[in-house]
């Protein structure tokens, strides 16, 4: 019995061990990223045996909230934080907020593969996502109504599509709005007379618009050089946000993201990566907050 006793303490011992050892991380926010998320995690779980990487979605918003609230590490955001969220976090968690530019995207808008229609100006689609414009023959297509599809009002990918392009008018209430940017493609893909938009890796079985800055501007593809030039009417950088100053397994996860091995993964999974500039400016961002808190 006293044996027992004894390989059973053993036995604890090394269980709680091998759980002080695993090095847990939690991601959550923006459904336009958890795909380029989920990925970094994977590939960064292989390389180091022993770290545990959620990722989660849930909308940009719901990741900001998190990190107000202390529910996760990393909050991954397609539009950047409002002022009345980092003085929530500072409020309730007394912790300045990083911002960290991680990637970049093309917002792209969708439409059905058998639509004629190639192109539109930035007014043309305010116009339709507010219902001025309301049949495809208007811009140039088949005499049939335009199906709205959205995103929900927690998703960045909404609130920049609002700023942005629709100049912060309100959708049109026809917009179906979906909860996430996979299931606007699917909507989009089933119906000939739909419209949709979200990021740019999730382009399959769609096709994308050019989109023309004005009227009498070119219409311009959502590539990898029309998006890092800026030359893209709706291009937007993809970003992580902190509560504090990022340290141990989340300070190694970030620094490997902003190496050239980690933006190797954007492209890979179909976003596009920082330019250089920005993404050795994202690093001493980084070093730069780590350095102004250690003298707080």
């Amino acid at each position: 019995m006293k044996h027992l006793r004894v390989l059973c303490c053993v036995l604890l011992f090394v269980v709680l061990a091998a759980a002080a050892q695993r090095r847990n991380i939690t991601v959550k926010g923006s459904d336009t990223m958890v795909i380029l998320g989920q990925r970094w995690a994977e590939v960064y779980m292989q390389r180091h045996p022993g770290v545990v990487i959620q990722v989660t979605g849930g909308g940009s918003g719901t990741g900001i909230a998190a990190l107000v609230n202390g529910t996760t590490d990393i909050a991954e955001s397609s539009r950047p934080i409002k002022e009345k969220e980092i003085a929530a976090v500072r409020e309730k968690r007394s912790l300045p907020v990083l911002e960290l530019p991680v990637a970049v995207d093309g917002l792209a808008v969708y439409v059905h593969s058998s639509n004629p229609v190639q192109e539109l100006s930035l007014a043309q689609l305010k116009a339709i996502y507010t219902g001025a414009i309301q049949r495809w023959s208007q811009v140039g297509g088949k005499d049939e109504r335009i199906v709205l599809y959205s995103r929900e009002n927690n998703s960045g990918t909404y609130v920049y599509f609002k700023e942005h392009v629709l100049e912060n008018a309100d959708f049109f209430p026809a917009a179906q709005t979906l909860p996430g940017t996979a299931a606007v493609i699917n909507a989009v893909a089933r119906d000939p007379r739909g419209i949709g938009y979200g990021g740019i890796a999730y382009g399959a079985g769609v096709r994308h618009l050019r989109v023309k800055k004005d009227a009498n501007s070119p219409g311009v593809e959502p590539t990898l050089e029309n998006v890092l030039a800026m030359k893209y009417p709706i291009s937007r950088h993809l970003y992580w946000y902190f509560a504090g100053t990022p340290t141990g397994e989340v300070r190694r996860f970030i620094e490997w993201v902003l190496s050239p091995e980690g933006q190797q993964v954007v492209e890979r999974v179909g976003y596009y990566p920082l330019s250089e500039a920005d993404r050795v400016a994202s690093l001493e961002r980084l070093r730069q907050f780590a350095r102004a808190a250690a003298t707080r």
